[in-house]
C-alpha cells in the first residue's frame, strides 16, 4: 500500500452519520410544517422508499441525458425529481397535501446539513492521516446538503478538496464520476489512489470499475450479497490506519 498518495472519503454512511442526520433533519421539517410526530413507522417506510428510487438510479433505471453541455443541469433535475418524488410517495401514504412537497424538499436538504455528526473515530482518522497523504470527499448528493454537512462537522477544511456529484455531473459508481477526479486531482496512476466508503453499490463498484484499492466501511457487519469484493473490509474506521500503515 505504500503507492497510496490520494484517499477517496466518501461521506453519507463513512465519516458522517448519515442516519442520524436523516432522522434528525426530518423531525425538524415535520415540526416546521406541523406534520405531527415523526414516528418509527413514517421513518421507515421513508427509508424503504427513498433507497428504492437510489437503487433504480444507481442501475441506470432513471436516467439523464447525456450531453457533455447538459450533463449538470441534467443531473440536477433528477436528483431533485427523485427527491420530491420519495416525499410525494411518503405524503400520499399518510395523507399529506403534496402541494408543500419541493419547499418541504428544499428545507429538509437544509435541515439535513445542519445536524451532520461524525461518525466514531472519523475526525481522527482522518487527522492522522493527513501527515501523509492528500485526502478528498468523493460524495453523492447535492452541493447545498454536502456543503453544509461538512462546514458542520469540519471535514471542509481538513480535507483537500470536496467533489460532489451534482457538481462534477456524473455521480458514483459511474466510471466517469472517478474519471472527473482524477482530472482534478492531477494524477491518472490508479495505483495511488483508494476509495473508503460503506456503500458496496455506489462507493465499492465504482472503485473496481475504475481500477482503485477499495475498503469497505461495514460498521453492522453487513453480508455482501454482490458477486464482487472490496479490497479490505472494515468495522471501525481506525482500522484504516492499519491497512495503510
Amino acid at each position: 500500500m505504500n503507492k497510496i498518495k490520494y484517499i477517496l472519503w466518501d461521506i453519507d454512511g463513512t465519516l458522517i452519520d448519515f442516519n442520524y442526520a436523516e432522522k434528525e433533519g426530518l423531525k425538524l421539517c415535520f415540526d416546521k410544517y406541523g406534520l405531527g410526530e415523526l414516528t418509527e413507522e413514517i421513518l421507515n417506510k421513508y427509508k424503504e422508499i427513498n433507497h428504492g428510487y437510489w437503487k433504480r438510479f444507481e442501475k441506470g433505471e432513471i436516467t439523464k441525458k447525456e450531453t457533455m453541455e447538459g450533463r449538470f443541469i441534467d443531473l440536477f433535475n433528477v436528483y431533485k425529481e427523485i427527491m420530491e418524488k420519495r416525499f410525494t410517495d411518503l405524503f400520499n401514504i399518510y395523507g399529506v397535501d403534496t402541494s408543500i412537497v419541493e419547499k418541504f424538499n428544499e428545507d429538509y436538504q437544509i435541515s439535513m446539513g445542519n445536524v451532520a455528526r461524525l461518525n466514531p473515530n472519523g475526525k481522527d482518522v482522518v487527522l492522522k492521516l493527513k501527515e501523509k497523504y492528500r485526502q478528498y470527499a468523493a460524495t453523492n448528493g447535492t452541493i447545498e446538503a454536502q456543503n453544509r454537512k461538512l462546514s458542520i462537522s469540519g471535514l471542509n477544511k481538513i480535507l483537500d478538496e470536496i467533489f460532489i456529484s451534482e457538481e462534477i455531473g456524473y455521480d458514483k459508481p459511474s466510471i466517469e464520476f472517478f474519471q472527473e477526479i482524477f482530472k482534478k486531482v492531477e494524477s491518472s496512476n490508479l495505483e495511488e489512489y483508494i476509495i473508503i466508503g460503506d456503500s458496496l453499490s455506489s462507493d465499492i463498484l465504482g472503485g473496481k470499475r475504475v481500477g482503485i484499492k477499495t475498503i469497505w466501511y461495514n460498521p453492522s457487519k453487513k453480508e455482501n450479497h454482490y458477486d464482487y469484493n472490496p479490497d479490505y473490509e472494515i468495522n471501525d474506521l481506525t482500522e484504516v490506519l492499519n491497512i495503510l500503515n
